[in-house]
């Protein structure tokens, strides 16, 4: 049959990273439903991918076969369940790998270093290597918060598009942690412009009294991710600032590189 034929012909198409090109169309379309929160229409897919119908319809139907697509009962798509353990084990895997990194960063600045990801409307925090210090902060490995809260929320959220935050926070609501809590979307806009400028972001008390944090992204990340230090605001201080977030940017910077050089594909 013509579909058949086409559908062996597009998968042993050689990808331009010398790849399966069918096997970079899928994830491709995987992703692009993340970005879609989690449930589009092939007529979407289309439209964002340019990737024909036929095709994207045979991809989806291949990913619907093995779980990690399912259709509704409203012809749309939406994410499978069979994504959850795979996202777990990376994440776990993730954490587990950057620890290193973090490491560094408490030895450097003495305060517990946190890493955290951006996974649909919130955060949650993937990894940490907590302060020596006897009096500390921990955030429990797994926790989810809000974005509009929290240091590494700013950070990630820096350089989205304002409409993109705005729909965000409309979904999620900007309820008061603290009485430092920022609750109003142009508040929270502003903090990200200040974010932009300095190349930093702060958490002042928004989260919880008495705590600083400081954060920064890390560019060219495959999956939107922060790292950040966190510790008590008598100790978090303008001028520790000054030494702490050099330093934070340097850690980033291998963290980028590292991901690249481990993501790269193998000859």
């Amino acid at each position: 049959m013509p579909t058949s034929s086409a559908s062996a012909t597009d998968a042993a198409k050689p990808a331009n990273s010398g790849g399966v090109q069918s096997l970079e169309r899928a994830f491709d379309l995987l992703e692009r439903m993340a970005d879609a929160g989690g449930e589009v229409g092939l007529s979407e897919l289309s439209a964002s991918s340019g990737l024909p119908l036929p095709t994207i319809h045979r991809l989806m139907r291949t990913l619907v076969a093995c779980g990690y697509v399912r259709q509704q009962p409203n012809r749309r798509y939406a994410l499978g369940p069979r994504l959850i353990r795979l996202g777990e084990s990376a994440s776990r895997l993730l954490g587990t790998w950057a620890r290193p990194y973090l490491a560094r960063l408490v030895e450097e600045t003495g305060e517990t270093a946190n890493m955290a990801l951006l996974d649909g409307d919130e955060i949650v925090y993937v990894a940490q290597v907590p302060s020596k210090h006897s009096m500390r902060m921990f955030t429990e490995v797994g926790r989810r918060v809000l974005p509009h809260s929290t240091g590494v929320g700013k950070a990630l959220l820096a350089h989205f598009p304002a409409d993109e935050v705005r729909a965000l926070l409309a979904r999620t609501g900007m309820p008061a942690a603290t009485e430092k809590t920022i609750t109003t979307p142009e508040g929270f806009l502003d903090a990200l412009e200040q974010v932009r400028r300095a190349g930093y972001a702060v958490d002042d008390n928004e989260q919880e009294i008495g705590v600083r944090c400081l954060a920064v992204p890390v560019p060219d990340s495959p999956t939107a991710t922060a790292i950040s230090i966190s510790g008590p605001a008598g100790r978090v201080t303008e001028a520790a600032t000054e030494k702490i977030v050099p330093v934070l940017r340097t850690v980033a910077q291998e963290l980028s590189e590292a991901l690249a050089s481990t993501s790269a594909p193998r000859e």
